[in-house]
């Protein structure tokens, strides 16, 4: 199988490099940027086999992850897309509308891929911000609306760029900090490289097997 990588930053690009049959691409920061990227290098590099989304993220509230811990999203979810009225946030399933070919905010990865890494890695939802969580009532916000236990920059973008074209994604991230009050975070950002670059070649691999 031939796997695109895609990244927000060059040193997420680096940790994810090496790993036989895949393109990796630093598609830059954001939702915006992430589509744009994933949808060039799908024509312009493919044909591919699924489309990954990697890097780092933030670790929410609740969540039993430890810094330097990779884990897998079992869907990617869009946080701010919907309508945000006086006594409730409404998704886009309350909406009535759809954002594409799955339901509400929830882009679905893909589903083979993810029954072969099954009680192997952490699993959970991941959740896709534009306004990264520095304070713990944002971090408890983000948590609560997505059901996540981390946060991302990319993620679900990448996945629903994939799944306009018909590729199956995931998102597998490796945590570099906690969310909430910004002078209270825990940080190890070159820790989290090094151990991206150390577990994505094997949880690749899972999704190599048939």
């Amino acid at each position: 199988m031939r796997f695109l990588l895609v990244t927000a930053v060059e040193a997420e690009s680096e940790a994810a490099s090496g790993i036989e049959d895949t393109v990796v691409v630093a598609g830059g920061i954001g939702r915006t940027n992430a589509a744009a990227a994933t949808t060039q290098a799908l024509i312009e590099q493919g044909p591919f086999d699924a489309v990954i989304s990697t890097g780092v993220a933030g670790s929410l509230p609740g969540a039993e992850l430890a810094l330097g811990e990779t884990l897998v999203a079992d869907a990617c979810v869009y946080f701010e897309e919907g309508l945000q009225t006086p006594d409730a946030f409404l998704d886009m399933k309350a909406m009535g509308f759809s954002l594409g070919d799955f339901e509400g905010n929830i882009v679905p990865v893909g589903e083979e891929l993810l029954d072969r890494v099954l009680e192997r890695v952490p699993i959970g939802h991941i959740a896709t911000v534009a306004t990264c969580s520095g304070s713990d009532l944002q971090a408890s916000l983000v948590a609560r609306r997505t059901q996540a236990i981390a946060e991302s920059m990319e993620g679900a973008a990448v996945v629903h760029a994939g799944l306009r074209m018909g590729i199956p994604g995931m998102e597998i991230r490796t945590i570099s900090n906690t969310t909430g009050d910004r002078d209270r975070q825990e940080w190890d950002l070159d820790g989290a490289l090094d151990s991206l670059s150390r577990s994505l070649p094997g949880i690749v691999d899972m999704l190599r097997e048939a």
